[in-house]
């Protein structure tokens, strides 16, 4: 797994993470459907541009609130990765410089990936869409907050989504399935 990229931020579940040794392949097939990348689901074997593939689906639905490939079921999914990221039409609304990263991480051939090459994660820091990023704030943990929402008081929760409450036991069942059993 390709460390960070700038401290000891991580923006994925590390549940299913293996490490892997430079020059060397896995082939767990393993991941949230919509983030996989097409050598996993061809079964090529992977190794770090998997992250860098699964960084453009991050960037894409952080700005555009879902992800890129999307299907009525995972194999529609899967289908739509693999016609690949030059298919999609990203909103307007999605800066250029934005557009071309996401583009750029998410190539159909692994080895085209920014972030592959010989500068590493280096290419990616570098890319124009972070140009104004500070990189060692966020390795130093200095980096001020975006956006603050106000706290009234330690069990405030307005700024959470209300759902209803789950019932306490869950109702009879009683069809009768079970009668002769």
């Amino acid at each position: 797994m390709e460390a960070c990229l700038g401290g000891d931020v991580w923006t994925v579940d590390f549940g299913f993470a293996k490490r892997i040794g430079p020059n060397q392949k896995t082939w767990t097939f393993a991941g949230t459907p919509e983030y996989v990348s097409p050598e996993i689901i061809l079964n090529k074997g992977h190794d770090r541009a998997v992250d860098y593939w699964a960084l453009g689906v991050l960037i894409h639905e952080l700005l555009v609130g879902k992800p890129p490939f999307r299907g009525k079921n995972h194999m529609k999914t899967y289908n739509a990765i693999l016609r690949g990221i030059d298919i999609i039409e990203l909103p307007s609304r999605v800066p250029k410089k934005a557009q071309v990263l996401i583009k750029r991480l998410c190539r159909q051939t692994a080895a085209e990936r920014l972030g592959y090459g010989k500068n590493g994660i280096a290419d990616i820091k570098n890319h124009p869409w972070f140009g104004s990023f500070h990189w060692h704030w966020l390795k130093e943990r200095t980096m001020p907050a975006p956006l603050i929402r106000p706290i009234v008081s330690d069990i405030d929760l307005s700024n959470f989504d209300e759902y209803p409450k789950d019932q306490d036991e869950p109702p009879d069942e009683t069809s009768g399935w079970d009668i002769n059993f």
